[in-house]
């Protein structure tokens, strides 16, 4: 064979083994797979999960069990999953307003059965049994949301309290209780909403830039987009409505301790902070949503002559705060024109952070007329030279 044949074969062979090669199928790798070993002895109930599962339920199965935390495929159950997956459907199939909600956001905002740390538990069907009377009538997922702010609430008599147990609390844990934490109020309501397919995710801020603490609320989905409402704070007005819009308007975008997140189920590359929780190894996924909040509300540059007085009125023991008309009465001729405000200040069933506000002149006294019922009892104050001010009255009738 001289040299032309010679290459020619060679030639020939080297297309041979292309060929061949590139007609190999790829090798399939299971992506449940590496999920599955990280379950440990929990492994055969995550695989039972998926092979139980009906095909229509079974990418609901797996995709819960690609975005679960570890702890959670170390110890949730086949039944556990599959039944909270049946329910999900089942409220998907009754709800007037399912042809809102796409398939990525039943996925990622209903489906859940969990918002960040809270015990786990099969609260779908019984929440369901409550709140599907509540909104059966409505139309639309936001007027649904609506609904359950305003009902749910004094149905399974549950309300604000820092006597609470624990901030994370499941639903059970807080109707058992009676009493919730603003997160526990929160979990409450988006597993209401949840349980008669609304979609919607807890949402919250670490710390306040202005002040202290830490405060959670819940996002709903309506017409094409996340709207907010503080738990067990219905507004007759509607969504986008709440007391701390002012505070969250000056949430911090670069400080990941004032930023406001939207909890998220599926993983993403944002931790929250988790200020409840001592546990480390609790991983809770989330978006940076601060955006959203600072453009809400235009906040005016403060005025350095001016203190943002925050009133609280206490029963006599001060175990409580009373719900009473406060008259704030200037009583200096320093002030440019006399001053007389008015407002009610919230009791014990609104958040530790939710207070009356005033705007005063830094320095100067004021009368406080305190009126409870037909009572009345007056009060003189000297505002502080500072941006806040926290002033405490004590009911003494």
């Amino acid at each position: 064979m001289n040299r032309t044949s010679l290459l020619l074969v060679a030639r020939l062979l080297v297309c041979l083994l292309s060929c061949t090669a590139i007609a190999q199928p790829a090798v399939q790798t299971d992506p449940l797979v590496e999920r599955y070993e990280l379950a440990g002895e929990n492994r055969s109930e995550l695989e039972q999960a998926v092979k139980r599962a009906p095909k229509e339920h079974r990418a609901a199965v797996e995709f819960l069990i690609q975005n679960m935390p570890c702890k959670d495929l170390q110890s949730l159950s086949a039944g556990f999953l599959l039944d909270n997956v049946k329910v999900a459907y089942e409220a998907r199939a009754a709800a007037p307003w399912a042809g809102e909600v796409s398939g990525d956001l039943f996925f990622a905002n209903i489906l859940p059965y969990a918002n960040v740390d809270e015990e786990r538990e099969n609260w779908r069907g019984k929440l369901r049994k409550i709140c599907w009377p509540i909104v059966k009538d409505c139309k639309t997922t936001g007027e649904a949301a609506q609904e359950l702010n305003k009902h749910l609430f004094k149905r399974v008599k549950v309300k604000y309290s820092t006597k609470r147990k624990k901030a994370n609390q499941s639903p059970s844990e807080s109707m058992d209780s009676g009493l919730a934490s603003c997160t526990g109020l929160s979990i409450l309501l988006a597993d209401a909403c949840r349980s008669v397919h609304v979609p919607a995710r807890l949402t919250g801020i670490p710390s306040w830039s202005t002040k202290s603490g830490n405060h959670t609320w819940v996002e709903v989905w309506d017409k094409g987009d996340w709207h907010f409402t503080g738990a067990a704070e219905y507004n007759k007005n509607g969504l986008d409505r709440a007391w701390f819009q002012r505070d969250a308007a000056l949430a911090d975008k670069s400080k990941r301790m004032n930023s406001i997140y939207s909890i998220s189920f599926a993983r993403t590359d944002t931790v929250f902070p988790l200020v409840w929780s001592g546990d480390r190894e609790n991983v809770v996924y989330a978006i940076n949503v601060t955006d959203r909040y600072t453009r809400k509300v235009e906040v005016a540059e403060a005025d350095p002559s001016k203190v943002q007085v925050r009133i609280r009125v206490w029963n006599a023991a001060k175990t409580e705060r009373v719900a009473a008309k406060v008259t704030v009465v200037s009583t200096e001729q320093s002030e440019k024109e006399p001053i007389r405000l008015s407002g009610t200040s919230p009791t014990n069933t609104a958040d530790m952070n939710d207070l009356l506000e005033f705007e005063l002149q830094r320095g100067e006294k004021y009368e406080l007329q305190i009126h409870n019922g037909d009572d009345l009892q007056k009060q003189t104050i000297t505002t502080v030279d500072a941006d806040s001010q926290v002033i405490d009255v004590r009911w003494e009738k």
